[in-house]
């Protein structure tokens, strides 16, 4: 006898992904403050993951260690980060906005267009010339990652109350329940 699976769409992957990792977020130890701390850390970290290409991570674990947060609930903060595509969303906004705080023009060397035909021949002009771009982009995601962690951290620490004031709930009515029919038994 075969057993068939069921086969999901994207949309409904997508779905079920965010809703087993929100699941696992309320369920992690370490009580509201450091399970949403942890979260908004990851969240937070995720915006900066693009303009720092991907060097971020090697500061990840350190900063959730010094913040005293939750490594599983940073990591489920930062898939949730990665499935909700914010940091290539709000790129272009990011850039504009680190032109607004620093507004001068970060030049080295002549302007030449990034080419990846020159860069494999060896040419390291046109990359520092993007790096150096791309100062604006980190410091508009930077604060973008500030704002949507501190967010974050709120709407984490109010869910995980809820939930666990529900399960508290559900158990002391699943334990009225036995004792009622316990004593049902006995008379």
């Amino acid at each position: 006898m075969s057993t068939k699976q069921k086969k999901y769409n994207f949309f409904q992957r997508f779905g079920r992904a965010f809703k087993l990792n929100f699941t696992k977020l309320l369920r992690s130890p370490g009580g509201a403050r450091k399970v949403a701390m942890g979260f908004a850390i990851g969240f937070g970290l995720e915006m900066l993951v693009i303009s720092t290409a991907s060097l971020i991570y090697i500061l990840f674990v350190p900063i959730v260690r010094l913040a005293k947060g939750s490594i599983p609930a940073s990591i489920i903060g930062n898939i949730i980060g990665k499935l909700s595509f914010l940091p290539v969303l709000l790129l272009p906004f990011a850039r504009q906005l680190g032109k607004i705080i620093f507004p001068m023009k970060v030049r080295i060397g002549d302007h030449t267009h990034f080419s990846l035909q020159n860069l494999l021949h060896g040419d390291f002009h046109s990359l520092v010339g993007l790096l150096h771009g791309g100062v604006h982009a980190l410091i508009g995601m930077t604060i973008f990652g500030i704002v949507l962690g501190s967010i974050s951290y709120f709407i984490v620490h109010y869910l995980y109350e809820k939930e666990r004031l529900n399960r508290l709930k559900r158990r002391r009515l699943k334990h009225e329940i036995r004792l009622g029919r316990i004593e049902k038994n006995l008379i």
